[in-house]
């Protein structure tokens, strides 16, 4: 039987296993659901089920459901609350530690966490430990530079300063850009497989800011990342991460270096199309809806809709089968028992193939 790993790799080469490789994560309510079905507290979630990718994040990311206070700071500054609505809860950003910083007062005297902190890195060196020689490790520090700095800073002002005070912008980038520059040559050093980076920028119909505002922003911290990471280790494998229709962006992604892309979300780009048009040139990593198919689907269009992403999507390999986002709270136990069941199955044990 293929191991998680052997699959894994061989998708990202390119070469298609026995069944494409699988990642999921949870909400909070959802992975305690989880738990109250599996038990099995003491190891990874996402092991548990059976996921060949095991994920370890640091930086801005960990800020969500960080804490259950009414509100709180994480270390980078960012204020938090804590929302909840009929089926769990979510955390919003409500104010950072740049907002109202008309001189640069509070920008010049700011810093970022330190990214060389070995406590940071106590939860990847035990993930590496415990599952590195079965599991495919992805080590983790999404929200990298746009978002992490608009949270410290205020999407409209960071928007405006992109436009108007471009000294400002680009100050502020530089800084936030040093966190997930170290910790990815961190991770890396204490064994991922994979560092997967992400700035939401995009909306569910087209790109939140314009393609020549990207590139003249991001496009080259994105190249320096990748360039030191693969200079560490020429072998590690890159992601990317933003929810919504980022497509015009994916080819200058390719070009920089790119491996694979998610989530590849359903409802703004189409999977399929996105498999024909990039081919081998890009693993694509998600493309499971989680809007309305988990949550609302029936088993049975669960298990249908899963294994027509295994059979196209995962054709010549290429692909890490995945929900487009985590599993959210209002998606019932049967229906991520329903998608895992299918998820899971070799390809061997599909009957029929589709056409696109």
């Amino acid at each position: 039987m293929m191991g998680s790993r052997e699959r894994t790799f061989m998708a990202l080469a390119h070469v298609e296993p026995d069944r494409p490789p699988v990642s999921a994560t949870f909400t909070p309510e959802a992975a305690e659901m989880l738990r109250a079905e599996y038990g099995r507290r003491d190891e990874d979630l996402g092991y548990v089920m059976g996921n060949d990718l095991i994920k370890t994040a640091v930086g801005v990311e960990n800020s969500y459901y960080m804490r259950k206070d009414a509100e709180y700071v994480c270390p980078f500054g960012i204020k938090w609350r804590n929302v909840f609505n009929e089926t769990g809860h979510y955390t919003e950003v409500t104010g950072g530690a740049l907002y109202d910083d008309p001189d640069g007062d509070k920008l010049r005297a700011w810093d970022i966490p330190d990214p060389d902190d070995p406590a940071l890195y106590e939860s990847v060196r035990q993930v590496v430990g415990k599952y590195g020689e079965r599991k495919f490790i992805i080590g983790s520090c999404q929200c990298s530079i746009f978002e992490a700095s608009w949270y410290v800073h205020g999407m409209e002002q960071t928007l405006m300063d992109m436009a108007d005070d471009e000294d400002y912008a680009n100050e502020l980038f530089d800084k936030m850009m040093r966190f997930p520059l170290r910790a990815g040559l961190n991770m890396i050093d204490a064994g991922v497989d994979m560092v997967w980076l992400g700035d939401d920028v995009a909306t569910q119909l087209d790109m939140m800011i314009s393609v020549p505002m990207w590139r003249k922003f991001f496009k080259d911290r994105y190249a320096t990342l990748f360039s030191e990471f693969r200079e560490k280790r020429p072998d590690i494998v890159i992601a990317y991460h933003s929810c919504g229709n980022c497509e015009k962006i994916v080819d200058d992604m390719v070009e920089i270096g790119l491996d694979a892309l998610n989530p590849i979300q359903p409802l703004a780009m189409d999977p399929f199309k996105m498999k024909k048009r990039y081919g081998k040139k890009l693993t694509l990593f998600g493309g499971v809806d989680v809007q309305w198919l988990l949550p609302l689907g029936t088993p049975e269009e669960i298990s249908e809709a899963v294994r027509k992403n295994k059979e196209v999507i995962g054709d010549g390999g290429g692909y890490i089968l995945a929900p487009a986002h985590h599993i959210q709270s209002d998606t019932s136990l049967e229906n991520v028992k329903a998608f895992y069941s299918e998820a899971l199955m070799p390809m061997a044990c599909h009957e029929y193939v589709y056409q696109i």
